[in-house]
């Protein structure tokens, strides 16, 4: 038996914020995610009265909030733009503490190589700051994996000397785009790991992109119904308890007719290793 907990990102069913939360509360599921990055629950949107109002809703369905979406879409390459992004992702941090989570998942793009590059150290700046923000808050801005391989992710991460800018572990991203092993990387990202997405995918190009498409329209990879792609679950989640990550495995489903149907596979699949 591991201690793992079963959560899942409401936007993955596609509904309704109460329904998502009444359905995944059937399932059995006892943790979630949100976006809050635009709509009711964007911070700017989200008032004292609507925050007590959703923690609420939690509490009646036995959910926990496991980390919030803070992924705006741009990552943090563009100098010009990031002071912008830097506060409104400071903003998301704030809403997450309100709500009883220390973890805000996000993007940050797509780390070069070389550490001398323009973007790499665009990156970095912006990232030694939300570190410096999500530090003064016992919070943390959790990558996650995929445009990169693992090992060049710690690289970056190291360079921070922090914490508050940790790691959202998802392994389909690492088989789908990076073409890297999810099992090795837990290990790579130890000291980071924060949070998990519970995804599966598989590659089917050599020459793939962040987009998913080769040039000639092809598809390059492609998420599947847990338990179905490439990710070696029941040593990805061995691997996990042999470092100590005892927290959520969060089930996305971004693709598919039957997210509910997916769903529910992926918690009886979670169900049946854990």
């Amino acid at each position: 038996m591991y201690d793992f907990s079963i959560g899942v990102i409401l936007d993955s069913f596609r509904t309704d914020i109460p329904t998502a939360m009444k359905k995944a509360a059937d399932m059995g599921i006892t943790g979630l995610q949100v976006y809050a990055t635009a709509g009711d629950m964007a911070p700017e949107n989200m008032t004292k009265e609507k925050r007590r109002e959703f923690i609420a809703m939690c509490e009646y369905h036995g959910l926990t909030i496991s980390a919030l979406c803070g992924d705006l879409g741009q990552g943090f390459s563009d100098a010009q733009k990031n002071p912008m992004l830097i506060e409104k992702s400071k903003r998301i941090v704030e809403l997450a503490k309100d709500l009883g989570t220390d973890i805000v998942t996000t993007h940050i793009g797509v780390v070069p190589d070389d550490p001398n590059h323009p973007q790499f150290i665009t990156m970095q700046a912006a990232c030694r700051e939300l570190a410096e923000f999500a530090d003064s808050y016992e919070a943390h801005f959790a990558v996650e994996t995929g445009p990169e391989p693992a090992a060049l992710l710690k690289g970056f991460l190291d360079t921070l000397g922090s914490k508050g800018v940790s790691v959202n572990l998802d392994p389909a991203n690492l088989v789908m785009v990076a073409q890297d092993d999810p099992v090795q990387a837990v290990y790579t990202l130890k000291d980071y790991i924060v949070h998990t997405h519970a995804k599966d995918g598989i590659h089917l190009d050599p020459n793939s992109n962040m987009v998913g498409f080769t040039p000639d329209g092809g598809e390059t990879w492609k998420e599947l119904p847990l338990g179905t792609g490439g990710v070696p679950f029941p040593e990805y989640l061995a691997a996990l308890n042999d470092i100590g990550y005892h927290g959520f495995l969060t089930i996305e489903r971004e693709v598919g007719d039957h997210p509910e149907a997916d769903i529910r596979l992926a918690v009886d699949y979670l169900k049946s290793l854990i």
